[in-house]
């Protein structure tokens, strides 16, 4: 069954232990990336996790790898259950992440590559010097050299899981955010899709953050993107 994990796009510590009690018993997961970590350090971490919930560290560790190697060090130490790097730091740099994760055994962070961000298409990738590939090859190509170098998994969009959890090895996690409920806006998101579709391809965990926190109910919003994808 795959899970459901909210992002705390929140400024505070004291607003995302609100927001995870607020919300309770329907979410067991929950994302803490730049801008939450950036204002409240590690701290914010234990908080949530004192809630007896789930932490996703999204942070995209993109180092030489001795560094990167510490950094998921400290998420272990942390209790961190999953953690992002980017893909196009190498061999090594994967390599150096998934070796400190193991250290903590089966219970230790999965590590996740990010291959394309859901904020970029086509046209964006030809700004940045990647010519001839659509985002879909770019993060196919991705996700084949980091998985084959020790990721667990990838964050990539709804719209390319299908085809990845078809190519890629049985166990792979993929992380989809751009997940959006029928009918809800956008936003910044350009490769989005519902839970349902997301779930029916492959996805193992969904990421949504403002169609629950933004929502005028955000238990009765989270109880129904779960029951969309237990529907599936």
């Amino acid at each position: 069954m795959a899970e459901l994990i909210v992002a705390l796009d929140v400024q505070t510590r004291e607003e995302a232990v609100a927001k995870v009690k607020a919300i309770g018993e329907p979410v067991g997961f929950y994302k803490i990336g730049l801008e939450l970590f950036t204002a409240e350090g590690p701290d914010v971490v234990k908080a949530v996790k004192d809630l007896g919930k789930k932490v996703f560290l999204d942070l995209k560790f993109h180092d030489i790898p001795r560094t990167v190697e510490r950094a998921v060090r400290s998420g272990g130490k942390l209790g961190v259950d999953l953690m992002t790097i980017h893909a196009v730091g190498g061999q090594a740099m994967i390599r150096a992440a998934a070796d400190a994760a193991a250290e903590f055994g089966a219970n230790g962070p999965k590590i996740l590559a990010v291959t394309v961000l859901t904020s970029l298409d086509q046209s964006d990738l030809a700004d940045i010097g990647v010519a001839g590939r659509t985002p879909a090859e770019q993060v196919a190509a991705l996700a084949r050299f980091a998985t084959a170098h020790g990721a667990h998994g990838l964050v990539c969009s709804p719209r390319e899981v299908g085809a990845l959890s078809q190519a890629l090895r049985p166990g792979t996690l993929f992380v989809t955010p751009g997940v959006r409920p029928a009918g809800a806006a956008v936003g910044d998101q350009k490769r989005v899709a519902t839970p349902a579709d997301a779930v029916r391809d492959g996805a193992t965990h969904l990421v949504v953050g403002r169609p629950i926190l933004a929502a005028d109910d955000p238990v009765a919003a989270a109880r129904a993107i779960r029951a969309e994808m237990e529907g599936v």
